[in-house]
């Protein structure tokens, strides 16, 4: 665990719920909220006030996977992350093809990076957090650019990601309604702070409240 240190929001993810997302209104007062939120959580931003707790290793995957996805082949970039541990062949050899199982791309270990698609760019990008066994995952809205199949192939990779053996929890910012369905949990965002947190039943019927009622969501 991080020692204490100031934060804008607290978030509570209790261990039964993995797969917690945060929904935000679109817009650019409400972006710099949940970008901010994320960074602190990443540990490139310093917060500003409250208390922030979070399990390391922790990992952040972009938004668009070429910021990420760095090395000729999807073994080599998978393992490039591991340098720093200095493990072992065998060990290094033994998490990229793990992490690659986790998300469905093992057959994919030695394919060139330029041949994959966005999703499966975004799925190698996950296996990389894995191989390093980070324990959280902060994921930047990994939907945006990619078609309804890849849509699907990454978000079932995070599932099948936290729930392989209950040590890995993921937080997932998406402005893409149809994938809280996916989620153990929710979070709703505006101007940057935190509106309502719980089940996705509740979340749910408070964004559909807020529809009827005529107030304006523009989710993309």
């Amino acid at each position: 665990m991080l020692p204490p240190c100031p934060a804008r929001a607290a978030l509570d993810a209790p261990r039964p719920q993995r797969l917690r997302q945060v929904h935000a209104a679109q817009g650019l007062r409400i972006e710099i909220g949940t970008e901010f939120m994320r960074l602190v959580l990443a540990g490139f931003q310093n917060p500003t006030a409250g208390t922030v707790y979070i399990n390391r290793p922790c990992s952040y995957v972009f938004q668009n996977p070429d910021h990420q996805v760095v090395m000729p082949t999807v073994g080599s970039d998978v393992a490039f992350g591991l340098g720093k541990l200095k493990l072992p062949l065998d060990e290094v050899r033994l998490r990229v093809s793990k992490s690659l199982d986790a998300v469905g791309m093992l057959s994919y270990s030695q394919r060139p990076i330029q041949t994959l698609s966005g999703g499966q760019k975004q799925r190698v990008a996950i296996a990389g957090a894995l191989a390093e066994a980070s324990k959280v995952l902060l994921l930047d809205e990994l939907t945006t650019f990619l078609d309804e199949h890849d849509q699907i192939g990454v978000i079932n990779a995070v599932r099948d990601s936290v729930a392989a053996d209950g040590e890995v929890a993921a937080l997932w910012v998406t402005h893409r309604l149809e994938e809280l369905k996916y989620a153990d949990g929710a979070i709703y965002m505006e101007d940057g702070q935190i509106i309502i947190q719980g089940d996705v039943s509740t979340i749910s019927k408070f964004i559909k409240k807020k529809q009827d009622g005529g107030s304006e969501m523009p989710f993309g």
